[in-house]
């Protein structure tokens, strides 16, 4: 096939990468690196998070660092790559630093999400205490000693 791989990496959100055209693409999965060339056998396995790497027909490199997916070959031609977050760039130095940004980020999300859990999880401690000592901080009238049922 001389006119390569067509090549499709997506998100939920978004379509990352849709280049026809690609001579060699090389990825990692559970059992190492591999690579994929045109008339590739049917394939689909697991990506961790990584990056993956293209060449095009011009020689030109390209990089995409996803947070870890699926990747489909089928026909020797159509390879598509399936991520939760990825990131592009034609450039390494500065995909990492994409990636680091992207990093920072998400666990600034994280902390603040586990901030709110925390206040709501006292807030719902504080609400269940209320309703199981309703008396409770309240002036309560003496009795005459006896108890009450």
């Amino acid at each position: 096939m001389s006119d390569g791989l067509h090549l499709v990496i997506t998100t939920p959100s978004a379509v990352l990468a849709d280049a026809a055209g690609i001579r060699s693409l090389r990825a990692e999965d559970a059992s190492g690196g591999f690579g994929i060339l045109p008339g590739h056998a049917d394939l689909l396995t697991v990506l961790p998070a990584s990056v993956i790497r293209w060449r095009d027909l011009k020689g030109k490199m390209h990089f995409c660092a996803v947070s870890g997916g699926i990747v489909t070959v089928s026909g020797g031609r159509e390879v598509s790559i399936a991520c939760r977050q990825g990131t592009l760039s034609d450039d390494l130095t500065k995909l990492e630093e994409d990636v680091k940004r992207m990093r920072s980020k998400l666990a600034d999300v994280d902390r603040c999400s586990r901030v709110e859990q925390a206040r709501m999880h006292a807030n719902a401690v504080r609400q269940l205490m209320k309703y199981l000592r309703p008396g409770e901080g309240r002036a309560i009238a003496p009795t005459d000693g006896k108890a009450e049922i």
